[in-house]
């Protein structure tokens, strides 16, 4: 009886983990399609230098900020690919899960691609793809990459994702002199940043050290709170930087639902591998 017990187990496992690598791979597979399509204009991308000249005119701590960054001399940076690693939760008090995490940005047309992996238990993980894609967001949830548990659509949607980019160009921070971001001074260590693209306008406050660091990053964002959205305070606090590709960038953020029963931390960031202006998927 022992024995039936245990080949019946087995044969659960390994349908699970079966399931999971068909998921996987079949998810996976169609948003890396989807990565490819994203860099159609990239193909050939005709190199820009960062000037001097190019920052006059922005508020005093966003000049010291992008020299701070080394971007100055360099390509502008048309097309991202990233790595990420790090852990996510999606309640209070509910245990950090590993995720893992690939993104890709046109730069210039105001889009990306996220694509995750987040171990939730032994043998099961979620699979999740947010986008910005031609002025809409859109994100989807799977679970073992191939039962469809959200597929959140519309306006507040929208609204989140084109701030996701506004605050994600940190890590490729000639974006920041884009046309489509507009500047305003508050005072000399934080000035706010709107980025206006197809009908959808987002806001965020960006503060800054003496050193020229953004130390976090801040906004109302929505969020959704049994079924309904709702605004809050959100924040993006910067962990570390270092180097890479000779640009200064954060590859550590924590992200931060500003509550009223208090910090509520749902993400843990790191960057751990980043490349521009290589219109290809990893």
């Amino acid at each position: 009886m022992v024995k039936i017990v245990l080949i019946i187990l087995g044969v659960i496992v390994a349908l699970i983990a079966s399931a999971c690598a068909i998921g996987s791979i079949a998810f996976t597979k169609k948003v890396k399609e989807e990565a490819k399509e994203l860099f159609r204009e990239g193909k050939e991308i005709t190199p820009e230098i960062v000037t001097d000249e190019d920052i006059k005119g922005l508020p005093e701590p966003v000049q010291r900020y992008l020299k701070y960054t080394q971007i100055i001399g360099k390509e502008k940076i048309k097309i991202v690919r990233l790595k990420q690693g790090g852990y996510f939760r999606m309640k209070e008090n509910q245990k950090w899960m590993p995720i893992k995490a690939e993104q890709y940005f046109n730069v210039d047309s105001v889009e990306f691609i996220w694509i995750a992996k987040v171990r939730i238990a032994p043998l099961v993980s979620i699979y999740a793809k947010d986008e910005f894609i031609e002025g809409k967001g859109n994100l989807v949830v799977k679970l073992l990459g191939l039962i469809k548990i959200v597929d959140a659509k519309g306006y507040e949607v929208d609204d989140g994702e084109i701030l996701r980019f506004l605050a994600e160009c940190i890590w490729f921070p000639s974006a920041f002199l884009n046309d489509y971001i507009r500047w305003e001074t508050i005072d000399e260590s934080s000035a706010k940043a709107t980025i206006s693209y197809k009908g959808i306008t987002a806001s965020a406050i960006f503060h800054f050290n003496e050193k020229g660091e953004i130390t976090k990053i801040t906004a109302k964002r929505y969020r959704e709170v049994n079924g309904k959205f709702v605004l809050e305070d959100w924040e993006g606090e910067i962990v570390a930087y270092r180097e890479v590709n000779g640009v200064i960038i954060p590859n550590k953020v924590n992200i931060i639902w500003k509550l009223k029963t208090g910090d509520f931390c749902y993400d843990k960031v790191e960057v751990i591998d980043i490349g521009y202006n290589n219109p290809s998927v990893y």
